[in-house]
């Protein structure tokens, strides 16, 4: 999907499709990524954000920006795939609560999840984690 940047800028891909389809700049702009780096979406760095992008970016961070959330992401991220049911004693927060900052996280496909009876396992979309942290620089 291509969205139109501001005006005269042409064309611009949004977060999401430079991130499933590989495209990498580095902060120079030029184009030219390692072999090895991961997806790398225009960000701070580079070429400036058109309206789209700019919008899809905040979303993204608007995600992250609550201590429960971050604190799910990294818990996720050391634990690997976790089931909901365990995430309520280290957050200590309750059920309901961990449901809610859950599906904010999903709704930004920043983690995934899997119906497994009646609970819920997570896992951090490790792309869509790269195109933020590729979009601030990192």
């Amino acid at each position: 999907m291509v969205s139109r940047g501001e005006a005269g800028q042409g064309p611009r891909s949004s977060l999401r499709d430079r991130a499933r389809t590989g495209h990498a700049r580095t902060r120079a702009g030029n184009g030219a990524a390692p072999p090895d780096a991961p997806p790398a979406p225009p960000g701070l760095y580079g070429a400036p954000l058109g309206q789209a992008e700019a919008a899809e970016l905040a979303a993204l961070l608007a995600a992250l920006a609550d201590p429960v959330r971050l604190r799910i992401v990294s818990f996720l991220l050391a634990k690997g795939e976790t089931c909901s049911c365990d995430l309520a004693v280290p957050l200590a927060k309750s059920q309901p609560t961990i449901s809610h900052h859950t599906g904010i996280l999903a709704a930004a496909g920043l983690i995934a999840g899997e119906r497994r009876g009646r609970w819920m396992w997570w896992r951090v979309d490790e792309q869509r984690l790269a195109a933020v942290r590729g979009a601030l620089g990192g």
